[in-house]
C-alpha cells in the first residue's frame, strides 16, 4: 500500500487548489458549449491517424490519445518511451537504463503487434517485427497520436494491437533557433539545438541533440551487479515543406536515430556481463505530397525508407547475480541489416456534405539480414517479405451529430497469401450535454517477421500470418466548456494463430542446444478490460494559480492463454495500471508539474511461476522562464526513491535530478 500513502500526501498537497475550483457536481448551472466554443476546441485537436483523414476529436469513433509538443517540453521529457509510459492502455517496460531495448504494448497486445510510424515511415523492424523505442528522443517531435485496438483496415499489417502515429515538428512563423544543457545524475550530459519558422512558401525546421550517459547496471544492482552501463546517442532531425499552387503541399522529412550502449544478460537474464553491448544505426526519409484536383477530391502520395544497421555483443566474461560462479557467455557478435519501404497512394472524395469516401493503395517491403561477425557466415542471407494492398472506406457524418465509418483491405503478400479485414465504427455526439457514444468493431493481422520465417533451427518458410478480432464501446462527456472530459469504455480482443517458440521432435534444428524449439502457428489469446480518464483544466487566472491542470487515466487488462497454459495470464501484462499528471503555473514565468504511475503484480513468464511485485513511480519538474528568452529548468525521476523492476533481474533508476537551461532565438 506504499502507492496509496504516497498518492494520499499528494492528493492533501491538492485539496486547497482543487477547492479553488468550480465544483464538478453542479450540473444546472453548467453552460453548455456553443457550436462556435466547440468548433474552437475541435480545431486545436484534429486527428489524422484514424481515418487518414483530418477529423475533430469530438467526432471520432475510436479510441484515441494525443500527446503533444507543448506537453513534452512542459513536463522536460527526454526520450518518446517516457510520455508513452504514462498514456491510456500501454504497457512500457525496459531492459535497464536508457538505451536498452524498451518494448510497447496496446492493450495486452504483443510489442510486435504495435505499429509506429514516423513522418508515414514503417519502424518496425523486418527481422523482429516490433520497434525498439530505445533511442528515440523527443527533440523536433511535433505530435504522437495513438490509436488503440485493430487498425489494420487503415494500416495493413502489424496494426493487431494499435498504431502509435510520430509527426515532425512543421516550422511556422518568424524564423527561430533555440539551444539547451542539460547535466544530472549518472553523469548525464545532454545538449542540442534546433531552428524553425517559414518564409514565404517555405516552412522549415531542423534539431541536433546529443546524449552521454555513465548510468547504470543493465542488470540490478541490488542482485549484486557491480559494473555500469552507459549509454551515448545522437538525434538528428529536419522537415522542409513548400506549398504549392491551389492549396497543395510537398512534405520532406528525415531523421538520424543512433546509439550505442552497454547491456547485461545479452542472451540469459540474471546475469552481470563485462563487454556487452548494443548499438544501432537508423536512417528514416520520407515524403508526402497533397493536392487537391477538384474541390471535392484530393490525393495524398506518401513515399518513405527506413533502415537499421545494428550490431550485439554478448561480452567476455558473466557472472550470475545467485550463485557468484564467474564463466564465459555464450559468444556471438552480429550484425543485422534490415530496411523498410512503403508506398501509398490515397483518394478522398466527398459525396454530398455527410459522406466521405477514401480509397488507396499501398506497396510494402521490408528486408532482413542477419551476419555472424565471429564467423562472417550469414545466418539469414538477405529476405524480402512484401505486399500489395489496396483499401477503401466511407465516412458518414450527419448533422454533426451521427457518425461512422466502415471499411475493408485486402493485403497480398509473398510469403503466404491474401490476408483480408475490414473495420466499423459508430458514435453519436449529444451536443446539448456534450455527451459522445463511440463504439468499433474490427478484424486485424500480422505478417510473419523475417526471423520466424528464416532464422536457422527456429524459422518455418510456411507460416501464416497472426488474426485478431477486437471490439470496444466507450463513452466521452465534455463538461465545463470543454475543460474537463471524462472518458470510459470496454475493450475485448481475441488473437489466434500467434506465432509462439514451441518445441517439435521433426520441424526444427538444433544448432543452439534447445531442442527443437522453433516457430509454430498454435498461440490463441484473449484480452478484455475497461479503461477510464479524466482530463481537467481546473482553474485559469485567480491569485496564485495562473493555471492548473489535472490529467489521469486507469486500464484495467484481464489476459488469458487460451492454448499454451490455458487460464494463464501473459507474460509480463500487468491487470491494473494507472497514471496521473498535474501541472501547476503559480505565475506566468513558472511552471512546476507532478507525474506518476502505477503498475500492478504481473508475472514474468508462460508459466505464471516467477511473479513480480507492483510499483509506482512519481516524478517532479519545475521550469522558471528567466527572461522570454533565457529558461531554466530541474526534472526528479522516481523521487520517493521506489525499489522496482519492470522485467525481472534488470535495474531501474534510484532518485536522480537533472538541471537544464534553454536559450531561444526569434527573429521577430
Amino acid at each position: 500500500m506504499m502507492w496509496f500513502l504516497r498518492f494520499s500526501r499528494v492528493w492533501w498537497c491538492l485539496l486547497p487548489l482543487l477547492a479553488l475550483s468550480p465544483p464538478v457536481y453542479a450540473a444546472p448551472d453548467i453552460e453548455v458549449a456553443s457550436a462556435d466554443q466547440m468548433d474552437t476546441v475541435e480545431a486545436r485537436e484534429v486527428v489524422v491517424s484514424a481515418t487518414k483523414t483530418p477529423v475533430p476529436i469530438t467526432q471520432l469513433t475510436s479510441a484515441v490519445e494525443i500527446i503533444t509538443e507543448e506537453d513534452l517540453k512542459r513536463r522536460q521529457i527526454k526520450m518518446v518511451s517516457e510520455a508513452l509510459r504514462l498514456s491510456q492502455g500501454l504497457t512500457v517496460f525496459s531492459n535497464g537504463g536508457p538505451g536498452t531495448s524498451t518494448s510497447v504494448r496496446i492493450r495486452g497486445s504483443n510489442s510486435d503487434q504495435v505499429l509506429v510510424l514516423i513522418d508515414g515511415a514503417i519502424m518496425n523492424s523486418a527481422t523482429t517485427g516490433s520497434f525498439d523505442f530505445a533511442n528515440l528522443t523527443t527533440d523536433n517531435i511535433e505530435r504522437i497520436e495513438i490509436l488503440r485496438g485493430a487498425q489494420s483496415m487503415l494500416w495493413g499489417a502489424d496494426a493487431m494491437g494499435g498504431v502509435i502515429n510520430i509527426t515532425t515538428k512543421r516550422g511556422t512563423g518568424a524564423p527561430s533557433a533555440n539551444a539547451f544543457f542539460e547535466y544530472g545524475s549518472f553523469s548525464s550530459i545532454r545538449e542540442g539545438g534546433q531552428v524553425s519558422g517559414k518564409t514565404g512558401i517555405v516552412d522549415y525546421s531542423a534539431a541536433i541533440s546529443r546524449w552521454d550517459y555513465t548510468g547504470f547496471s543493465a542488470a540490478n544492482y541490488r542482485r549484486g551487479a557491480s559494473e555500469r552501463d552507459g549509454f551515448h546517442n545522437w538525434q538528428t532531425s529536419a522537415r522542409l515543406g513548400v506549398a504549392l499552387p491551389h492549396e497543395g503541399r510537398l512534405d520532406f522529412n528525415f531523421r538520424l536515430l543512433q546509439g550505442r550502449v552497454n547491456i547485461d544478460n545479452g542472451f540469459s537474464p540474471g546475469f552481470d556481463t563485462l563487454g556487452a553491448f548494443n548499438t544501432s544505426q537508423q536512417f528514416v526519409y520520407s515524403a508526402a505530397y497533397t493536392q487537391p484536383i477538384t474541390t471535392w477530391w484530393n490525393q495524398v502520395l506518401t513515399v518513405s525508407r527506413q533502415t537499421e544497421d545494428a550490431e550485439s555483443f554478448s561480452g567476455t566474461t558473466q557472472r550470475n547475480l545467485q550463485t557468484g560462479v564467474v564463466s564465459t557467455p555464450f559468444l556471438y557478435r552480429s550484425q543485422i541489416n534490415t530496411l523498410s519501404n512503403r508506398i501509398e497512394w490515397q483518394h478522398n472524395i466527398q459525396i454530398a456534405k455527410p459522406l466521405l469516401l477514401s480509397a488507396g493503395y499501398q506497396f510494402r517491403e521490408q528486408q532482413g539480414q542477419s551476419r555472424d561477425l565471429l564467423t562472417n557466415n550469414l545466418d539469414i542471407p538477405t529476405k524480402i517479405v512484401s505486399s500489395n494492398a489496396g483499401f477503401a472506406q466511407a465516412q458518414l457524418n450527419l448533422w454533426e451529430r451521427v457518425f461512422a465509418t466502415a471499411g475493408v483491405r485486402y493485403d497480398d503478400y509473398n510469403v503466404f497469401g491474401g490476408a483480408t479485414t475490414y473495420r466499423t465504427t459508430a458514435g453519436y455526439l449529444h451536443q446539448e450535454t456534450g455527451t459522445k457514444i463511440r463504439s468499433s468493431y474490427a478484424t486485424g493481422f500480422r505478417a510473419p517477421s523475417v526471423n520466424q520465417l528464416y532464422f536457422p533451427d527456429f524459422g518455418k518458410s510456411d507460416l501464416k500470418p497472426e488474426r485478431s478480432q477486437s471490439m470496444d464501446i466507450g463513452v466521452d462527456q465534455y463538461l465545463l466548456d470543454n475543460r474537463l472530459t471524462l472518458s470510459g469504455g470496454y475493450f475485448w480482443s481475441r488473437y489466434r494463430d500467434m506465432i509462439v517458440s514451441q518445441q517439435s521432435v521433426d520441424v526444427c534444428g538444433s544448432s543452439f542446444g534447445f531442442a527443437n524449439f522453433c516457430a509454430q502457428n498454435i498461440g490463441l489469446v484473449s484480452t478484455k478490460g475497461w479503461e477510464a480518464s479524466v482530463k481537467y483544466a481546473v482553474v485559469r487566472d485567480v491569485p496564485l494559480i495562473k493555471s492548473l491542470d489535472v490529467q489521469a487515466q486507469y486500464t484495467n487488462t484481464l489476459t488469458r492463454n487460451l492454448v499454451q497454459q490455458p487460464g494463464n495470464r501473459a507474460p509480463r501484462m500487468p491487470v491494473d495500471q494507472w497514471s496521473m499528471v498535474i501541472s501547476y503555473q503559480p505565475i506566468d514565468p513558472v511552471r512546476v508539474n507532478l507525474e506518476g504511475r502505477y503498475v500492478g503484480s504481473r508475472f514474468n513468464d508462460v508459466n505464471n511461476q516467477e511473479k513480480m511485485r507492483a510499483f509506482d513511480v512519481w516524478n517532479l519538474s519545475a521550469s522558471y522562464d528567466v527572461t522570454n528568452r533565457v529558461q531554466t529548468y530541474v526534472r526528479a525521476d522516481n523521487i520517493f526513491n521506489e525499489k522496482y523492476e519492470e522485467i525481472q533481474f534488470y535495474g531501474t533508476p534510484v532518485r536522480s535530478i537533472f538541471v537544464g537551461l534553454r536559450v531561444n532565438y526569434d527573429a521577430k
